[in-house]
């Protein structure tokens, strides 16, 4: 098969379109025949040599896909050959085929095209799993994300619309506001010209953002409230204010997704199937595709998703 590949860390031209050995799924493993993948920061922190892949993990980038079913492990029940799936991976979605754990793998929803579908499982178990599961969003509350025109933020909007919550999301341009508020934002916050923290307080804010942002944050919780750290695009180290979070009985939560032991991943992602999935199915949310890019084309995705343009997910097609 052909896969991307890491020549070295470095800028965007490191990654080679080139043949490699194709996967073998284990007894608990689906062999998928790629259709898309989807590019995250994960990626690009992993390209820059920040982010190695966990222990046993393919060293291609790429943390989802969507394709169709092309071998069962021995020990595989519930799937078949030729399904149209989607799935979470530790890694190796940049590539025509790709062996992942069955507890990983999701039906592509009803309505939903297979390619777009690659853009689903990586954001659909974040938001799930830390705002909802984690964060406990309830009917009623209010959500602050940043990065509203972010994959994440794209689909953590409509999510929390979805399930009753009232929305606040900060973006850095009049065109990324406007396309947030079609998608159900109540407000939308410019960062360039306002300050989040005065349009507050915030039962849950889902953070990209992390050391930059997490003063602010904390004075923009309200009493009870959840902050939910899962991005250190501003940085690692900043200064907690223990006083105020006590006083707020807040608490803050940081996660990470990719490195989690695969049951961990299977029970968010039997939660997705059970209670996003139906949403997706009924239209009440959808996938916000920025653009689809071929593969072997990644250097020029991962230029746009560092440009900060795009809107919703960059797609990378077979």
């Amino acid at each position: 098969m052909h896969a991307i590949v890491i020549r070295e860390p470095g800028d965007a031209d490191v990654l080679t379109w080139t043949e490699v050995p194709d996967p073998a799924p284990g007894p608990d493993e689906v062999l998928i025949d790629v259709a898309a993948s989807a590019v995250n920061r994960a990626d690009v922190m992993q390209r820059k040599g920040f982010y190695p892949p966990p222990k046993g993990a393919p060293p291609y980038p790429g943390l989802e896909v969507s394709g169709r079913v092309a071998e069962l492990g021995a020990d595989v029940t519930g799937l078949s050959v030729g399904d149209e799936v989607c799935a979470l991976l530790t890694g190796g979605g940049y590539a025509e085929k790709v062996a992942v754990p069955a507890g990983q793998v999701l039906p592509v929803p009803r309505g939903v095209d297979l390619v777009e579908a690659a853009g689903l499982p990586e954001v659909a178990c974040t938001v799930w799993s830390n705002v909802f599961q984690l964060g406990g969003l309830r009917a009623g509350e209010t959500l602050l994300a940043h990065g509203g025109g972010s994959g994440i933020g794209t689909f953590a909007i409509q999510l929390a619309k979805a399930r009753g919550a009232r929305v606040v999301t900060t973006v850095g341009s009049a065109e990324k506001a406007a396309r947030c508020r079609e998608l159900g934002a109540d407000l939308v916050v410019n960062y360039r010209e306002d300050d989040f923290v005065e349009h507050g307080p915030y039962d849950v804010i889902l953070d990209l953002i992390g050391a930059k942002y997490l003063a602010r944050n904390v004075d923009a919780l309200a009493v009870g409230g959840r902050l939910m750290v899962i991005g250190l695009q501003g940085g690692a180290r900043a200064e907690l204010d223990l006083g105020k979070l006590l006083g707020k009985r807040a608490a803050v939560h940081a996660t990470t997704l990719r490195a989690r032991p695969a049951d961990e991943k299977a029970a968010i992602v039997a939660g997705v199937r059970e209670h996003v999935w139906p949403l997706l199915e009924a239209g009440r949310i959808r996938t916000v595709v920025d653009r689809r890019v071929p593969m072997a084309d990644a250097a020029a995705a991962h230029r746009a998703l560092e440009d900060s343009v795009h809107v919703g997910k960059i797609l990378l097609t077979v």
